[in-house]
């Protein structure tokens, strides 16, 4: 009787690591250092066009809602930026968001090393502002809220205010 407790006990544990070990790969952290999945692009305040614009897959099988902070929910690739935003900064608000006919969720870590997510900004889409923008590298994931299902989306980067 004692040794089947204690292999009872040992399944548990085992059932237990197993299953903390797959909330950890769900709950991995995004990897802004790596080279993005799309695209790395250079833009100064004033750029043109205006939006700047990228068809993309958005989503990914990593979960970051309630990781990263508040605000942060959906599915992302988190091995991999979807694209680097190098930007050089002016006198005008940047505007970071995602256009699909999904729900779409938008995570970008900033140059002062902060996690700045948005879901649902206008109707579905996310939206990202910076009203007063750091020069530097912003790293932008495209995520699905809801879903680890890949969705086209098109992400703009703009200095006009969406909303207007």
């Amino acid at each position: 009787m004692k040794k089947s407790i204690q292999s009872g006990t040992g399944a548990a544990l085992v059932a237990a690591a197993l299953l903390a070990g797959a909330s950890a790969a769900m709950a991995q952290e995004p990897n802004w250092q790596a080279v993005p999945t799309y695209t790395t692009t250079n833009l100064q305040s004033g750029f043109t066009p205006d939006p700047w614009t990228l068809k993309i897959d958005a989503g990914g099988n990593n979960s970051v809602s309630g990781s990263l902070g508040p605000n942060c929910t959906g599915y992302i690739h988190a091995a991999a930026p979807d694209v680097d935003l190098n930007y050089r900064p002016g006198e005008y608000s940047l505007y970071i968001r995602a256009r699909s006919s999904a729900d779409t969720t938008l995570v970008v870590y900033g140059p002062d090393r902060r996690w700045y997510c948005n879901d649902d900004r206008e109707g579905l889409d996310p939206v990202v502002t910076f009203n007063n923008p750091q020069g530097g590298n912003y790293n932008i994931w495209v995520g699905v809220h809801g879903s680890n299902s890949l969705e086209p989306a098109t992400l703009e980067i703009t200095e006009m205010n969406p909303g207007q």
